[in-house]
């Protein structure tokens, strides 16, 4: 399993090179806000809206005086934009407030701003560079469970099943490359096992082979 898991990374590196979030943010409040919108969207259309939004709202405390009517309409285009407009008002004002206009360094805090959960929590510190972090979302579940990686239905537990198998300096890289292969090749719907580069590791890919498939 070592060596597989090894070989995994090996290949996924050459696939996808050094790992980078394809969030455009400029600081760490952009990068909270970016990744609060970006659940149940995808990274091109927050990267849509968030120029205007952070034109008017550039920094915590402008934005916690801001009006949630105002924020739906820059963000109508992501997904639950009413939803996402009041926790970012909400959560500005929270980081004003007790946190000096600063954005939290442990998770627990973190987990404190409302639309904060435990994903958004440790791309946050994973990206910042703060602690080691995997974060699972769709993608990640996704391909880790065909990959035969981890087997839970439970998002955190799979995180756990991962984080025990790769060493922590190679978390960062792997929630990324999993991200990248999931949205390139190994689709929701229609996995490109052909042009897979673990498709010969893969037991869900083996599977498709057997039964004609792919």
């Amino acid at each position: 399993m070592k060596d597989r898991n090894g070989l995994i990374l090996r290949r996924l590196k050459k696939a996808y090179g050094e790992p980078k979030t394809e969030l455009n943010y400029n600081n760490s409040f952009e990068l909270l806000i970016s990744v609060m919108l970006s659940a149940q969207s995808t990274d091109k259309k927050v990267n849509e809206v968030t120029p205007v939004l952070f034109g008017r709202f550039p920094e915590i405390p402008i934005l916690a005086e801001a009006k949630v009517s105002d924020i739906e309409k820059i963000i109508r285009e992501v997904n639950y934009h009413k939803t996402k407009a009041r926790h970012l008002v909400l959560t500005s004002q929270i980081l004003r407030d007790r946190f000096s206009s600063e954005i939290p360094r442990t998770h627990d805090d973190l987990l404190t701003l409302p639309g904060v959960g435990n994903k958004t929590a440790n791309v946050v510190l994973s990206e910042l560079k703060i602690d080691y972090a995997l974060p699972v979302d769709t993608h990640v579940f996704r391909v880790s469970k065909r990959l035969g990686l981890a087997f839970s239905d439970n998002r955190d537990k799979v995180e756990k099943e991962l984080c025990e198998q790769f060493p922590k300096k190679r978390w960062h890289e792997l929630h990324h490359w999993l991200i990248f292969h999931g949205r390139r090749v190994c689709n929701a719907r229609n996995p490109k096992c052909s042009e897979c580069t673990l498709s010969d590791i893969c037991p869900t890919a083996l599977d498709y082979s057997e039964s004609g498939s792919t």
